[in-house]
């Protein structure tokens, strides 16, 4: 590993104590324009004592750009911004937007560079594979340079995430800024630099070779699911189960049944802060969700700062805190979007018994009210928002509506405490609720530990994992055992479930599934298997929960696009496949979404024949087949007693439709459609653009005493760049 030679020490000492001195002055400074004299007469001092500093060390990983940068090459006449991050970090996330806003100030050409120099803190982050699925998921479009040894932050002598470091044109470092929140800085450190080397003639206007990665993930109905919920926690079976997912990557939430039928799909793949119906809702990398209730649903908006509140009769969604903008209010107290917050991770529903006084002699009779626990991972607290006028602990009184933390000091520590307000956590992620002994266990995943608060006093223990030293947030690993012995990495998610006394947890950065025995408080891991007995590989999952029955774990397994159904009974594992069904002119808004055509082909339980004809058309008159390029078709059958004369092919031309005729076999009559398939994968042009296109349209089967022996269909499939309408002919 490189260590830095003394000159390169004694200059990044000066750099830090010059940059000290320079926020004093502009501090006491009386105004804007006496602010940019202070920087300008700054940056000639700096250019004057600046050398540069060394180089990149060969051989590392690049993202976003097709080959390496160097400090003496390609970036030779640009200001540089080195920013040293690691993705796990929510204060290295919340630079993200500000470098955003930067880097739409100032192009490549007009001479800034932006250069994530990511320097781990975790084992797992220093797998250039999980940096590359980190930046597809921030949606990171500067270059990225994974230092595995962290020989930049050596060189230079960084000391905490996030640093930015701004180097002039010949690699000469001009400024350091610490910490999150001091955009106006960065950008006036950025302007006043670019204007003095202009006026030299040393800055260059040359491209570099950018290539953004996040334009090369693979396609999914998902991307990036964050947290999933359910949305009933006992056994019901007079009810069927709804599940609440984040699709984070997306933008948006599904709530699907238990078979992965999307029931509703709320938001687009585009971020925003947007409220109204489903398709007007905008919503920006959400997170947490939680039901209410059988209509109600809560998400933690995470980058939009806000929760917000689903409302799946009138097909709404409302905000009920947050407004959009990062905030560090550590006490709240306000409602709506008067009550500004910081980056909600998770969210939790948790009834309690009013505590009016009035009930004093029968406290059975005192109305239950709902508390919305949320992990604001951004200052490390545990927040409430509280639906209804509620007394709560010590019989104090919260307005409807309000907002505001109940425990942790804001302090990133992994402190234990009888008070609530002298704990502290270190970037909660993941809530899950013991409704019987009135405890919120949460995933504390800075500090690498499993704790839980009681609903009952506020008071903060440890369950699992982490170090006793509550300053320690380096102690992690992948250990069973017990409490203080057991060691996970960056655990995301927990889910409590009853039937076992257990809390399942998604060991985030160990890529595995463990329980804790919440009695015993001895941590051990879950072997999954899928259906030819191979261990089950998980790819970063940072989502649970478990169905009423508690019999199955469903988990968002993030990195891998996908959403997994584990049997705790014989710990099988198989994926959910999500399935889109939309009514005629519907939109698909996602490539690889299937369309399920809500006719059902009945045919008489001694089987029979169905025919398929799919016709073709486009949705924008400058779309068009690509000449030359392969289209392909599948057709997939529910079983291989099913058949049909053809089972895949290429199409010419959309002129000519597709014609299938498919082979049912007996069968008994069945309360649900059997599924088919025809799967595609097309290869577009839209004037000097092309794109791959792939999409299903699902189709639905069932034996039925009123079914023909020969049933017919047509349908109208339109396809476009952005959108595919399918309905009927």
């Amino acid at each position: 590993m490189s260590s830095s030679s003394p000159d390169s020490q004694d200059m990044l000492d000066v750099l830090a104590y010059n940059c000290s001195k320079l926020s004093q002055d502009l501090w006491e400074a009386s105004g804007a324009n006496e602010k940019r004299k202070i920087v300008a007469e700054y940056v000639k001092n700096a250019d004057r004592e600046g050398k540069s500093i060394k180089d990149f060390k060969e051989d590392l990983d690049w993202f976003n750009v097709t080959e390496p940068l160097s400090l003496d090459g390609s970036l030779r006449g640009k200001i540089v911004v080195l920013d040293f991050f690691t993705y796990c970090c929510i204060n290295c996330m919340h630079i993200l937007p500000d470098l955003k806003r930067l880097e739409h100030l100032y192009s490549v050409e007009d001479g800034l560079v932006v250069i994530g120099v990511h320097s781990a803190k975790f084992e797992n982050e220093k797998n250039s594979a999980n940096i590359l699925s980190a930046v597809q998921r921030y949606e990171i479009s500067h270059p990225v340079v994974n230092d595995n040894v962290s020989s930049m932050w050596r060189n230079l002598r960084v000391q905490c995430w996030p640093t930015l470091i701004i180097l002039g044109p010949r690699a000469n470092p001009l400024f350091v800024i610490m910490g999150e929140g001091q955009f106006e800085d960065l950008k006036l450190f950025v302007s006043s630099s670019l204007k003095y080397y202009r006026d030299k003639g040393a800055i260059q206007g040359h491209s570099l070779p950018i290539n953004q990665t996040n334009e090369l993930i693979e396609t999914s109905h998902l991307q990036f699911p964050g947290k999933i919920s359910c949305s009933y926690v006992g056994s019901d079976n007079s009810k069927s189960p709804m599940y609440a997912i984040s699709d984070s990557g997306n933008h948006r939430i599904l709530v699907i049944d238990s078979e992965g039928m999307v029931l509703h799909r709320i938001g687009g793949r585009k971020p925003g802060f947007v409220d109204g119906d489903f398709r007007k809702a905008r919503f920006n990398a959400p997170q947490g969700v939680a039901f209410q209730n059988d209509h109600v649903l809560y998400v933690a908006d995470n980058e939009n700062h806000a929760i917000r509140k689903i409302d799946l009769k009138t097909k709404q969604v409302t905000t009920v805190a947050g407004n959009g903008n990062q905030g560090s209010d550590r006490i709240g107290g306000k409602a709506g979007r008067d009550q500004i917050i910081s980056s909600p991770w998770d969210v939790a529903c948790y009834q309690t018994r009013d505590l009016d006084m009035s009930f004093h002699s029968d406290e059975s009779k005192a109305p239950l009210k709902d508390v919305l626990l949320i992990a604001m991972a951004g200052i490390h607290q545990i927040w409430a928002l509280f639906p209804e006028e509620t007394i709560w602990w010590k019989f104090k009184k919260y307005s409807a509506g309000s907002c505001l933390a109940i425990a942790g000091n804001g302090r990133e520590e992994n402190r234990n405490n009888s008070y609530p307000n002298n704990a502290a956590f270190a970037q909660p992620s993941g809530l899950a609720i013991n409704r019987e002994s009135k405890e919120l266990y949460l995933a504390d995943s800075e500090s690498s530990s499993i704790r839980k608060m009681s609903l009952s006093d506020g008071k903060v223990l440890a369950v699992a994992g982490g170090d006793r030293n509550p300053l320690d947030l380096f102690s992690f690993g992948d250990i069973d055992g017990k409490l203080y012995s057991a060691k996970f990495q960056h655990p995301l998610g927990v889910a409590y479930n009853s039937k076992d006394n257990c809390i399942y947890v998604t060991d985030t950065y160990n890529h595995k599934i463990k329980k804790i025995n919440a009695t015993t408080n001895v941590a051990t891991t879950c072997t999954f298997r899928d259906a030819e007995g191979n261990i089950r590989t998980f790819n970063e999952p940072a989502g649970c929960c478990i169905d009423p029955t508690g019999q199955y774990l469903f988990i968002a397994d993030t990195n891998n696009h996908e959403i997994l159904v584990g049997d705790l009974t014989d710990l099988t594992i198989r994926p959910l496949k999500i399935r889109f069904k939309a009514q005629d002119g519907d939109q698909i808004d996602n490539s690889g979404d299937i369309y399920v055509f809500e006719h059902t082909f009945k045919i008489t339980p001694d089987g029979g024949k169905v025919q398929v004809k799919l016709e073709f058309g486009y949705l924008e008159s400058n779309v068009k087949l690509t000449q030359g390029a392969p289209q392909k078709w599948s057709l997939s059958l529910p079983s291989e007693k099913w058949r049909c004369d053809t089972m895949q092919g290429s199409i010419s031309s959309l002129n000519d439709g597709l014609s299938l005729t498919i082979s049912v076999p007996k069968g008994s009559e069945q309360s649900k459609p059997i599924q088919g398939t025809v799967n595609f994968k097309l290869n577009l042009c839209a004037n000097d653009v092309c794109f791959p296109k792939d999409f299903s349209v699902g189709l639905n089967f069932a034996h039925d005493v009123t079914g023909t022996t020969i049933a017919k269909g047509c349908l109208m499939v339109q396809i476009g760049r952005k959108n595919v309408v399918v309905s009927k002919e």
